[in-house]
């Protein structure tokens, strides 16, 4: 971008067309500011993985136009992928407080505390990332220090919402609305570009005050353990559940690292100070029953989370028993339904008592619903609406939505689209590269990575290793030794036979010549073992082959 372009550009490289992995870009006068560097969690198609990140490659070339990232808020879809993915991009990073504790925490495990220059923000002072002036507009959300963003230009004012709702009683944080976002439509809001992600909730989310009150009543009413398992991010429902024990004369106890981290992070930015003491969670088991409270994570169904491994009786500390009670304080987010469904159902078969979102008043959700949205577009006045923050029928449906409240321009995007934002209106300019990164083991890939297609490969269809030794003259100087994995009929004898008689088949075929290329015979016998399991069998597995040769085992 030319310092001498004077368009206002909006470009996301994550968070458009999906929930989660949120990264957006504004260009202004050859010069990028980067808006949030989240994360997603892998699902069974990328099997081995557990973390995916947008590809930031477009700003890798730009980086020394990136003026700075700023971090709207704390949750691992805006922050999680910061400490993998900033040495591509290498700028300063902008957060308020607790944020800021939570990220450096993060930057603490990768070794790179020292070498990011993160800058921690009071919420009411203007950052000047020229061309950019960027404002923090403390918002409702659940989580502490949830924040939109006042993006001032030469072109005009943008407001990017981040994660947000309405909440006169939010306990942590300060009432949402906000007179600031009256005097922002006052001013003058060239584009809002906003979180969709409950657009087709007619009504308000709720506040978290009458999330404490009912889970008070209900609570009281239980008898025996009780656990919640919520968002560990969500330190209004930490001190909620921190309340609930007070009043309910239950010890509480946490469990799970994630909640750990929040909870200290918490503290050392001056929350949580009236925050029950709490008991070590090797003593949980040892309490009476009817004495305590277990906060915990894995509302999601995560396989390592807390909750899961109680579930299925491989907690190091503590087991359920029948009679006891388990509350999902949470929203089953789309996709999880699966998951969760088994998750309820290993508890529900060791007689615990599960309750939902579905069963009684657990949980308000941290976005706005459609009501929520129109008293947004109400203040604001916005000139140009450009949803983001959820999957395509989302962001569709937020469209209609601010045109039907009046908004004359709209644009629905996608990752990867440039898109020019002026007093005419919105319009598609160009394409970005975009793209998927994932966290394999400790290393960071593409998302199409060869090693990750070859596992996929075999968990649906199996993998069969195979060793051949050449002798001098090009034949084989031994049958070939098999190992299929995950294949059916794999201790049938007649079937191992039949695979090493497709691979001696296949070779005898081969030109003498040819047989001296491994490149060669690899794929010949590849495709011999795949054509014999596809007619055996029915599956097209996976093929190693291994290949030694006499003369270079006589030599070495």
């Amino acid at each position: 971008m030319r310092k001498s372009d004077e368009r206002l550009l909006f470009l996301p490289l994550g968070g458009s067309g999906e929930i989660g992995m949120n990264l957006n870009l504004y260009g202004h006068k050859g010069k990028w500011l980067m808006v949030d560097c989240g994360m997603s969690f892998a699902d069974n198609f990328l099997p081995g993985v557990d973390l995916v990140f947008p590809d930031p490659e477009f700003i890798e070339d730009e980086q020394d136009d990136l003026v700075g990232l700023v971090l709207t808020h704390g949750h691992e879809d805006h922050i999680g992928a910061v400490p993998y993915l900033w040495e591509r991009f290498q700028c300063p990073v902008y957060a308020t407080p607790f944020t800021a504790e939570l990220v450096k925490g993060k930057l603490a495990e990768a070794g790179l505390l020292d070498q990011v220059p993160l800058y921690v923000v009071d919420g009411l002072d203007p950052i000047n990332l020229d061309p950019f002036e960027v404002q923090y507009v403390p918002l409702a959300h659940s989580i502490a220090e949830g924040h939109g963003l006042s993006i001032k230009t030469s072109v005009g004012t943008i407001f990017h919402t981040g994660d947000w709702k309405l909440d006169d009683r939010p306990l942590i944080g300060p009432a949402c609305p906000s007179p600031v976002l009256s005097a922002m439509g006052e001013e003058g809001v060239l584009a809002l570009v906003g979180d969709s992600t409950n657009v087709f909730n007619p009504t308000e989310s709720g506040s978290e005050a009458a999330v404490r009150e009912s889970l008070k009543q209900i609570v009281a009413g239980l008898k025996n353990r009780v656990v919640v398992t919520t968002f560990a991010s969500n330190v209004a429902r930490l001190e909620t559940i921190g309340e609930v024990a007070k009043a309910t004369g239950r010890r509480l106890v946490l469990l799970g690292r994630s909640m750990e981290r929040v909870v200290k992070a918490a503290k050392a930015t001056g929350y949580l100070q009236d925050f029950p003491p709490l008991v070590d969670e090797e003593d949980a088991d040892y309490l009476p029953k009817d004495e305590v409270l277990i906060a915990c994570t894995g509302c999601q169904g995560e396989p390592r989370a807390a909750i899961a491994r109680i579930a299925r009786d491989d907690h190091k500390h503590l087991q359920l028993s029948p009679d006891d009670n388990v509350i999902f304080s949470s929203k089953i987010i789309p996709g999880n339904e699966l998951v969760l469904g088994q998750l309820f159902n290993q508890l529900a078969t060791k007689g615990v008592n599960v309750i939902t979102e579905k069963d009684a008043f657990v949980h308000v959700s941290g976005h706005p619903g459609r009501a929520e949205l129109a008293k947004m577009y109400e203040w604001t006045k916005p000139h140009t609406a450009i949803p983001v923050h959820g999957e395509a029928r989302h962001l569709l449906r937020h469209a209609k939505l601010a045109r039907e409240l009046g908004v004359k321009h709209t644009i629905v995007p996608k990752n990867g689209d440039v898109i020019e934002i002026s007093r005419k209106g919105v319009k598609l300019v160009d394409e970005a590269p975009f793209g998927r990164l994932v966290l394999d083991g400790t290393e960071v890939v593409s998302f199409e990575d060869a090693a990750i297609a070859d596992r996929r490969r075999a968990s649906h269809n199996g993998f069969v290793s195979v060793s051949l030794v050449f002798a001098d003259d090009g034949g084989l100087a031994a049958e070939p030794l098999m190992a299929p994995l995950g294949l059916p009929r794999a201790d049938d004898e007649s079937f191992y036979d039949g695979m090493v008689d497709a691979v001696e088949t296949a070779i005898e075929r081969m030109k003498r010549a040819d047989r001296q290329s491994d490149m060669f015979v690899e794929e010949v016998v590849r495709i011999g073992i795949r054509r014999f399991c596809r007619r055996e069998i029915g599956k097209n597995p996976g093929v190693a082959v291994l290949i030694n040769r006499q003369d270079e085992l006589e030599f070495s």
